[in-house]
């Protein structure tokens, strides 16, 4: 796989996600990096990204780890069979169970780190569990169930 995010190999008629799509100019343009095994993505939130003073809000924290999930989904995917995202363009999945843990609160305008491990891979499921760190400190954990589409122009 080539050294960019497995985002911008999504089909273009599914890359509005506002977490990671690159067609979404408004939105938080997420990028997940595979590695062959794990994944990372890295984020800095602004200002108003916040929840309460000087955190972030949880809902940010739950949309990052949704999208690392399925950008990881899709790269895990794109191993799995062999394909090559820069030539064939890249399995695209969508969730079907969020499940995320808040371990401690997250400070706005630090970078946030997002690594992602599969826990499980089928023919068209992929299980993601992600974490999400502020220096050394673990803020959240999540897992990811996603399912791919069907049928998308690439």
């Amino acid at each position: 796989m080539s050294n960019a995010p497995i985002q911008n190999y999504y089909p273009e008629d599914v890359s509005y996600c506002f977490g990671c799509g690159h067609r979404n100019e408004y939105g938080h343009q997420l990028k997940t990096y595979w590695d062959g095994k794990k994944s990372t993505a890295r984020f800095t939130p602004k200002e108003y990204h916040t929840a309460l003073p000087d955190y972030v809000y949880g809902g940010l924290i739950a949309s990052l780890i949704d999208c690392h999930g399925t950008g990881t989904a899709s790269a895990a995917m794109a191993d799995k069979r062999g394909i090559n995202p820069a030539a064939d363009g890249a399995p695209r999945f969508v969730t079907a169970s969020l499940q995320v843990d808040y371990k401690k609160p997250t400070p706005i305008g630090k970078e946030l780190y997002l690594t992602g491990q599969v826990r499980e891979i089928t023919d068209r499921k992929v299980i993601v569990t992600i974490q999400l760190n502020v220096d050394d400190t673990v803020c959240a954990e999540g897992t990811v169930v996603t399912v791919e589409m069907r049928n998308s122009k690439k």
